[in-house]
C-alpha cells in the first residue's frame, strides 16, 4: 500500500475508533474498575480477535458469515446479552462492596482476555466495519495476502490505541473519585451503562 492510501486509511479509521461505542465503553469501563493492568488481558483478547477476524474477513470470510442476516441476527442478539451480563458483574461488584464483611470467595472476578475476545467476536458491527474497510482500501493486485495483512495490522493497532485511551480515561476517573463509596457509585455508573449498551445492541436484533 502506498503512502497516499495509507494515510487515507488511518484518517478513515481516526473517528471510528475514538468515537463511543460498545468497546469504548466496555473498556473505559473495566479501566475505571480494574485499573489499567486489570485491563491488559481483556485488551489483549480483544485486539487479538481484532486482528484474526479481520484477517479472515479480509480473505474472504465475508462471502460466508456476512451474507447470511440471520446468523449476524444471532451473533448481535448473542454479542448484546453478554455485554448485559459483563454490566451486571459490575453491579453485583457494587453490592458486594457496600456490604460491610465480605465473605471469601465472594469477590467479583476479574475481566480477562475471553470476555475481551468474545466483546469483539459477538459484536456484529465490527464485522460490517471491517467488510466497508476493504471494500475501500483493500487494491486489486497479486499480493491479496500482503495488502490484507498491512490493513488488519493498521486496524488493530489503531483500534488498541484508541481503547488504551479509553481505559486510561476510566482509570482517571476512578482515580479522581477514591474511597469505598465512590468505588461501588462508579461500579453502578458503568454497569448501567454496558447494560445500556448491550440494550442498544440487541435491539435491532429484536424489534428488525
Amino acid at each position: 500500500m502506498d503512502l497516499s492510501r495509507s494515510i487515507a486509511l488511518i484518517v478513515f479509521l481516526f473517528p471510528l475508533a475514538y468515537s463511543p461505542g460498545p468497546g469504548n465503553a466496555f473498556f473505559a469501563s473495566v479501566g475505571a474498575s480494574k485499573g489499567m493492568r486489570g485491563a491488559m488481558p481483556s485488551l489483549v483478547g480483544y485486539h487479538v480477535a481484532t486482528f484474526i477476524v479481520t484477517m479472515l474477513i479480509g480473505l474472504g470470510l465475508e462471502v460466508t458469515l456476512l451474507s447470511d442476516p440471520q446468523l449476524m441476527r444471532w451473533i448481535e442478539l448473542a454479542g448484546g446479552l453478554y455485554v448485559i451480563w459483563i454490566g451486571v458483574q459490575f453491579l453485583r461488584a457494587a453490592r458486594i462492596e457496600s456490604t460491610v464483611t465480605v465473605e471469601e470467595g465472594m469477590a467479583p472476578r476479574g475481566v480477562g482476555f475471553i470476555d475481551g475476545a468474545v466483546v469483539l467476536l459477538l459484536n456484529p458491527k465490527a464485522y460490517v466495519i471491517i467488510m466497508l474497510l476493504f471494500t475501500q482500501f483493500l487494491a486489486p493486485g497479486d499480493d491479496r495476502f500482503g495488502e490484507v495483512f498491512f490493513i488488519s495490522t493498521i486496524f488493530t493497532l489503531n483500534n488498541l490505541i484508541a481503547f488504551i485511551v479509553w481505559t486510561l480515561a476510566g482509570v482517571a476517573i476512578a482515580a479522581l473519585l477514591r474511597g469505598s463509596a465512590a468505588n461501588r457509585n462508579l461500579n453502578i455508573l458503568f454497569g448501567l451503562s454496558l447494560i445500556a449498551v448491550g440494550v442498544w445492541m440487541i435491539w435491532p436484533a429484536v424489534f428488525k
